[in-house]
C-alpha cells in the first residue's frame, strides 16, 4: 500500500501535479490525459481560483483555466466561487465540487490557498470527490498544498500542507526560481521528498500501483538525503 493509500485508504482517483507555465505548449500533455482518466470531454472540470485571490487577479485567471480546458475538449467547465475559507465553507461549493471529476486549483498564493481549504467544507468534498475516482491537483501553488508540507515564498516559511501526498514538498517553477528554495529546504526537512517540478511539466500517478508519470516539457528532480533523481517525460518513478 503506498503512502497515499495509507492516509486515503478509499482512494480510487488520480493526483495532477503542476510546475507552472500552465495553459500553454505542452501542459496540453498532462491536462488531456488528466481528462482522459476523468472520462473524456463530458468529465464536469471544476477550476479554483483562490490562490489568484490576494492580487485580485482570481477572477481572470479562472477564466483563463476555463478556456484552456474547453480548448483541450472539455465541454463541462465552471469556475468555481471560491476564493478564501468563507466561500470554501458554503455548502453550494462544495457540492459543486463533489459532483467534478476534474478539480484544478490555480496557481498564486500558496498559503492563501492552504487556509482557504485547510479543514473547509469545500477541502472534505474535494477529498470525496478523489475517493470517488476525480482528478485533484494544480499548478505551482495550487500543486505545493497538496504535498506534507510546502514552503511561502511570501513569508518565508515553511507550513504544514494538506498532506494529500504525504512525506512530500512540492517545489515548482524548479528550472526557474524553485532549484534556488531546495537547499534551505532539504536542511529543514531532512526525511521528506522534495518534488521540483519544471515548468511546462506535469506529474500524474496513473502508473501501475499508483506510479508516477512525467508529462509535458521539462523534467521532475527528487531529492532526499543527498540523492537526487531526475526523471523526464515519460518516465516513471514511486515515492
Amino acid at each position: 500500500m503506498s503512502p497515499i493509500e495509507k492516509t486515503y485508504p478509499y482512494m480510487k482517483g488520480y493526483i495532477l501535479l503542476e510546475g507552472g507555465a500552465e495553459f500553454g505548449g505542452m501542459m496540453a500533455a498532462p491536462d488531456r490525459r488528466a481528462l482522459e482518466l476523468a472520462g473524456g470531454s463530458e468529465a464536469q472540470v471544476a477550476i479554483i481560483p483562490a490562490a489568484a485571490a490576494p492580487d485580485h487577479n482570481d477572477r481572470r485567471a479562472g477564466e483563463t483555466g476555463a478556456r484552456w480546458f474547453r480548448q483541450l475538449g472539455a465541454s463541462r467547465v465552471a469556475v468555481v466561487p471560491l476564493t478564501d475559507l468563507n466561500s470554501a465553507n458554503q455548502p453550494e461549493v462544495a457540492a459543486a465540487l463533489r459532483e467534478s471529476a476534474v478539480i484544478y486549483m490555480l496557481g498564486g498564493f500558496p498559503r492563501h490557498l492552504g487556509d482557504s481549504l485547510a479543514g473547509s467544507l469545500s477541502w472534505q468534498a474535494m477529498v470525496a470527490a478523489y475517493q470517488s475516482g476525480a482528478i485533484l491537483g494544480g499548478s505551482s501553488a495550487g500543486a505545493m498544498v497538496l504535498g506534507e508540507h510546502y514552503f511561502d515564498p511570501y513569508t518565508n516559511t515553511i507550513v504544514a500542507g494538506l498532506n494529500l501526498v504525504p512525506g512530500t514538498c512540492m517545489v515548482p517553477h524548479h528550472n526557474q526560481l524553485g532549484k534556488s528554495w531546495v537547499t534551505r529546504l532539504a536542511d529543514q526537512l531532512p526525511e521528506i521528498w522534495l518534488v521540483g517540478i519544471d515548468e511546462q511539466t506535469g506529474l500524474l500517478d496513473d502508473g501501475p500501483d499508483h506510479a508516477w508519470n512525467v508529462y509535458g516539457q521539462g523534467s521532475v528532480t527528487l531529492y532526499r538525503g543527498g540523492q537526487v533523481r531526475a526523471y523526464r517525460p515519460l518516465e516513471t518513478f514511486a515515492l
